[in-house]
């Protein structure tokens, strides 16, 4: 396949830029240390930032984007190789997403959930038309977490059961049931939240839980022991399972051959909702609309969000099977958003489908993801001694970095905080120094661009990468 560019993506550089424009609609040159500071003075003194210690961070100010690239108030530019938080897929300020917002902001900017709306309808269609099986309904949400909590709540009403497993090694949100849900960190600090949450392993064959030496072994085992714990919390009391179809932050954790098939005829056997969760990797991120199309597998409920319409304007949303919407026939739903469905964001996610299958992202992400991703990490495990596994899919995938390969120890500690992260932190550090903003998280480093990005802005993202790691070779022994 050639290098087909979608209309947003830029040329092999990034674009020519010598300013930006304010909201005030006034034209400034890159250098403008006043608006630098008043934007730095403003944040620091009234922005109270998620997931921080507040004296601790200084979030870098960013002027204006484009395609797979952004700019600070200097000028300096950065390929976005995070996607922002994994959400940018169809990269920054798409003319046909910012032209499908002013268009229906000039016409409609909002309307109550209750009421029937053109965009509200017509994306929900065309999620339910890409969608597996027979998910035929779309509620809409302001975002993943929201998303997750409503997907809960439909289990819970539907099968008169309470308590929802999830895996360790997970992020579902943060708020209350949703963060019970997530398995990492993030959730002790907050709990307890919701007591009926229960969590298992799930498969990483790189660090089984199970000893397992092949990826058969670590799929029968770890479904051995997600059975045992269904059987020991009660499978009667058991709502839902929900599992991220490839595990996100915590690892791009793609699963084994018949994983998640497994998990599925679980959830038959015992008649518990299956959840899968694609907040991240849903819409294009591995190359298909949903990514459980790549495992033949139909769950009862999918959430989604950042993808949708690249988070121009929060949305997300619960794919509900006909089984569980029937239920709803006669019986009420309890439960809304006041922005569910807003106009503005429906208007963004129409477009994104549009853009998908004019420019096929889908086709092309697949095509970078095999052609230039994969065998350009792969080549890096020969010459970086940090580098214990690489693994992903499309363009989706994680560096797993280690001080020695043989006992396979992290460069860093798990939930490591300074100075134990300080490896992690220079590591990133090499990454923005040459141009691209990295996404870390504990020992990894995860690539995840926008979709839209050309092959040689890819190639030259990559590149930076791989001298970036000669940071983390530095550190290894054995």
């Amino acid at each position: 396949m050639t290098d087909t560019i979608p209309t947003a993506a830029q040329a092999a550089e990034h674009p020519s830029r010598t300013g930006y424009v304010d909201r005030r609609g006034v034209e400034h040159a890159f250098g403008d240390r006043a608006a630098e500071t008043q934007v730095r003075s403003d944040d620091r003194t009234h922005v109270f930032h998620s997931w921080s210690a507040q004296a601790k961070i200084d979030p870098l100010p960013i002027a204006a984007g484009e395609g797979s690239t952004f700019w600070d108030y200097d000028g300096n530019a950065y390929l976005d190789f995070s996607s922002q938080l994994v959400n940018l897929n169809l990269g920054h300020q798409h003319p046909d997403l910012v032209a499908a917002i002013q268009q229906q902001a000039g016409r409609l900017t909002t309307v109550q959930p209750s009421m029937a709306n053109d965009v509200r309808g017509e994306l929900a269609r065309r999620i339910a038309e890409v969608a597996p099986g027979t998910l035929n309904k779309v509620f809409f949400t302001n975002g993943g977490a929201d998303a997750n909590e409503y997907a809960v709540r439909l289990a819970r009403r539907v099968t008169g059961r309470q308590k929802v497993l999830s895996m360790y090694r997970s992020y579902h949100g943060g708020t209350s049931t949703a963060i019970a849900l997530t398995g990492d960190p993030r959730r002790w600090a907050n709990e307890p939240s919701d007591p009926s949450v229960a969590h298992f392993f799930g498969p990483y064959a790189y660090r089984s839980a199970f000893h397992s030496t092949t990826p058969e072994e670590e799929t029968q085992r770890a479904l051995e022991h997600l059975e045992n714990v269904i059987v020991l919390e009660g499978a009667a009391t058991v709502a839902a399972i929900i599992a991220e179809t490839i595990v996100g932050t915590n690892g791009v954790l793609v699963p084994p051959p018949g994983y998640l098939a497994g998990v599925r005829a679980l959830c038959d056997r015992y008649g518990i909702v299956y959840i899968a969760d694609e907040v991240m990797v849903g819409f294009g991120r591995v190359g298909e609309w949903f990514a459980v199309d790549a495992f033949d597998v139909v769950p009862d409920l999918i959430t989604f969000a950042k993808g949708v319409n690249s988070g121009y304007v929060p949305l997300g949303g619960v794919v509900i099977s006909d089984a569980i919407a029937s239920f709803f026939d006669d019986v009420a739903f309890q439960g809304g958003l006041t922005y569910s469905g807003h106009p503005l964001a429906c208007a963004a996610g129409v477009a994104t489908f549009d853009v998908f299958e004019r420019d096929g992202i889908l086709e092309r992400v697949r095509d970078l993801g095999a052609r230039v991703v994969e065998p350009e990490v792969r080549s890096w495990l020969d010459r970086h001694p940090s580098l214990g596994e690489v693994r992903g899919s499309g363009l989706f995938w994680a560096l797993e970095l280690v001080r020695d390969r043989e006992t396979r120890e992290p460069l860093v500690p798990f939930n490591a905080a300074v100075p134990d992260a300080a490896p992690m932190a220079e590591v990133a550090a090499a990454c923005k120094a040459a141009g691209v903003w990295p996404f870390t998280h504990f020992n990894r480093v995860h690539i995840a661009p926008p979709l839209v990005i050309t092959e040689d802005e890819l190639r030259r993202g990559l590149a930076a990468i791989d001298a970036a790691l000669d940071v983390a070779d530095r550190y290894t022994r054995g």
